[in-house]
């Protein structure tokens, strides 16, 4: 019984630690992969270098990038941060 009581603020602890840390940063992962799974053609996106464009065409895991002048460049997929504009399907 006096280890179940010595090992309880361990135990809390990681707990704690689960909460708080590690089941935010998985759900922040899965989003992120799901968003990189989900890029199409004509997304206006953000790159994890900071660099803004428009996707022109979409691998397995690459993705092509416009970026303001018409010069197009070659990214992995996972090198996508962030989704800035969605593009607008169907009409």
């Amino acid at each position: 019984m006096d280890t179940i009581v010595a090992l309880s603020p361990l135990l809390l602890m990681f707990v704690l630690m689960w909460f708080f840390i590690i089941r935010p940063a998985q759900k922040r992962q899965k989003q992120t992969a799901q968003m990189q799974s989900g890029i199409k053609r004509g997304d206006q996106i953000v790159t994890i270098g900071g660099l803004h464009g428009q996707v022109d065409a979409v691998d397995d895991t690459t993705v092509y990038i416009k970026v303001a002048d018409g010069t197009r460049l070659q990214f992995e997929r996972q090198a996508i941060a962030r989704v800035v504009e969605s593009a607008k399907t169907g009409l």
